[in-house]
């Protein structure tokens, strides 16, 4: 795995500039959309290029049984739909009995709608309950 890292300033305006060595390996250009994500309790900020239109991004909450294959079968439905997961993050929330997960999905290439794979992911056996919002720019609590 090749990780390449910068230490760079924030300017007066909250801006950092993205190393060129670092925007030509991860094919950042000009006008192409980042999706940022700040953890606030480990004090992390994660920048995730977007290559497709940003109004293919969708965030999936979803409340899922706690046993072992529960993320599997989430992820198995959207990778027969051709959705990519940009970004994920998932926990028990009573172990053994429900967790939840959070999955930042690319739908540009779906061959499904939003509306449509949420109604197949709740008919899932290990599935309680799925939100389902399309991401939108600015500030968000995801």
């Amino acid at each position: 795995m090749k990780r390449l890292s910068a230490l760079v300033k924030v300017d007066s305006k909250g801006r950092v500039t993205i190393p060129q060595s670092i925007r030509s390996a991860l094919g950042i250009e000009p006008g192409m959309v980042v999706l940022l994500i700040g953890d606030v309790n480990k004090r992390e900020l994660i920048a995730t290029p977007i290559t497709s239109r940003s109004e293919s991004i969708y965030v999936i909450d979803a409340t899922l049984r706690d046993r072992p294959g529960a993320l599997a079968a989430v992820t198995e439905v959207l990778a027969r739909h051709k959705i990519d997961i940009v970004a994920s993050k998932c926990a028990s929330i009573v172990r053994g009995e429900e967790g939840g997960c959070t999955i930042i999905a690319d739908f540009s290439r779906a061959d499904i709608d939003p509306e449509d794979l949420k109604r197949e992911l709740e008919r899932l056996d290990v599935v309680f309950h799925v939100i389902m919002r399309r991401l939108e720019a600015g500030l968000e609590e995801i």
